[in-house]
């Protein structure tokens, strides 16, 4: 109750009445006849639980608790990374309190233990404990070596940032901060393979540095370490619909560096770009035309290579054969710019050439008089083969339509997993086709392109 009391008054708006607010708690039994400020910290047992299911929650606010005789066993909560001991403790109990802190989450690279008894005979004795019961691997590392190979990794990141001059991260207001990153994402990938070579080292950095904090070292080189996550982050956000990773930033690190970057821990790419957030969906010519004028020309090629990426895979949903065409174009673009036959200015013309052809695909169902859907399986049809455009865009539309009636009738949930409502199926879109004069030789791979069609829809229309 002490060290709470030390505590709040360092950090005031660490405390609060109430459970379900505040950052700090006390968890302990006790009964009120031992006064009110025993009662004020001593919960029952639903009460305690409900504290346990808040600091498990990484989003929690609950941040730091002290415990007494409680949590140490039998408690888990991965996203916890730090103990500080100054309880005698050894053996198995020891190794389980360890444990607390040491549990896999997501780039946490291990807990740290702040000993403030001298535990390190009690750990060892525990660890041949631990061996000679058949425990491998190595349970902890010396906090040099950390300090070491952080000193090498921010070595690596300063070498892939030289020439460029980052001095406003440090003395800049927020503002001036945030426009360093659109110059720093520029510096980066305008070098060869420079986005995956700074995703790599900022990520082994990000490691060490939480192991080897509070070491001076790493205080010493946090502003740095701060710099380079934040100018990852803006190269790792991902485009709407891009699926999540387990690579997101540990929680400690952006604790230990907060005063470095935005209070929200976010980097937003439109704004790290010095741009207005668009309305994504329809790639307007006004944004592409904010696109154009950027200054940072391979800042902009990332721009809209994430985008197109999310429009490809948000299509992939709907429209097999739009989403595969455009895919493959957009991979071509982005090819020949990696492998630097095209420079970043004329890469960029033809993202914005597939923006625009993406935009005018919305617009055909209007134009051909059909429904999403009916477009998607008239797409299917393989339109574009001159075969198969003697037959007409009235008999397309009318085998599209039909198509899509034929397919919503009968398909089931499980029909992708039963074969015999599978051939099923062939069986009727091949009648279709016949009965509309398709070409023969053409039939067997636009039967084949029509199913996986099917199949995308059939799970749009199951959600629906």
């Amino acid at each position: 109750m002490d060290l709470h009391d030390e505590i709040v008054k360092l950090r005031p708006d660490w405390f609060h009445d109430d459970d379900e607010a505040g950052k700090l708690k006390v968890v302990m039994t006790g009964h009120a006849s031992e006064g009110p400020r025993v009662a004020h910290h001593a919960r029952n047992k639903a009460r305690r639980e409900a504290l346990a299911k808040r600091f498990r929650n990484a989003t929690d606010s609950l941040q730091m608790v002290i415990v007494r005789d409680m949590w140490l066993t039998g408690f888990d909560a991965p996203a916890l990374h730090t103990m500080y001991i100054d309880k005698p403790m050894r053996g198995h109990g020891l190794m389980q309190a360890i444990a607390r802190v040491n549990r896999v989450f997501r780039d946490k690279p291990g807990g740290l233990v702040v000993d403030y008894l001298g535990l390190a005979h009690e750990l060892k004795a525990a660890l041949a404990t631990y061996t000679e019961s058949g425990g491998t691997g190595k349970t902890a590392i010396d906090q040099q070596e950390a300090v070491a190979v952080m000193l090498e990794k921010h070595e690596v990141c300063c070498a892939l940032f030289h020439g460029f001059d980052r001095s406003k991260w440090v003395t800049g207001s927020p503002r001036e901060r945030l426009s360093l990153l659109p110059g720093a994402q520029e510096h980066i990938l305008a070098q060869d393979d420079g986005k995956d070579r700074l995703m790599r080292a900022v990520h082994e950095l990000s490691q060490a540095f939480a192991l080897a904090v509070p070491h001076e070292e790493a205080l010493r080189v946090r502003d740095d370490v701060a710099f380079f996550q934040a100018v990852r982050a803006s190269l790792a956000k991902r485009a709407p619909g891009e699926p999540k990773t387990e690579e997101e930033l540990d929680h400690a690190v952006r604790q230990i560096v907060s005063r470095a970057v935005a209070s929200e821990g976010v980097v937003d790419i439109f704004a790290a770009a010095g741009l207005k957030k668009p309305d994504i969906a329809i790639l307007s010519e006004k944004f592409l035309a904010e696109v154009r004028g950027m200054p940072q020309r391979n800042l902009a090629v990332e721009l809209l290579r994430k985008l197109l990426s999310g429009e490809v895979r948000s299509r992939r949903r709907k429209n097999v054969v739009q989403a595969r065409s455009f895919a493959e174009m957009l991979e071509q673009a982005i090819r020949r710019y990696q492998n630097r036959a095209v420079e970043a200015a004329q890469v960029l013309e033809e993202l914005i050439a597939l923006a625009r052809d993406m935009r005018e695909a919305d617009a055909r169902g209007e134009q051909l008089g059909l429904s999403e859907d009916e477009v998607a399986f008239y797409d299917a049809l393989e339109t574009n083969d001159s075969a198969v455009k003697v037959l007409g865009d009235e008999t397309l539309r009318s085998i599209a339509r039909e198509l899509v009636a034929t397919v919503r009738a009968n398909v089931t949930i499980d029909w992708t997993v039963r074969e015999n409502v599978r051939a099923h199926l062939r069986v009727l879109v091949k009648r279709i086709l016949r009965k509309h004069g398709y070409p023969p030789d053409k039939q067997e791979r636009a039967t084949q392109t029509v199913l996986e069609q099917a199949e995308v829809l059939s799970q749009e229309w199951a959600v629906a």
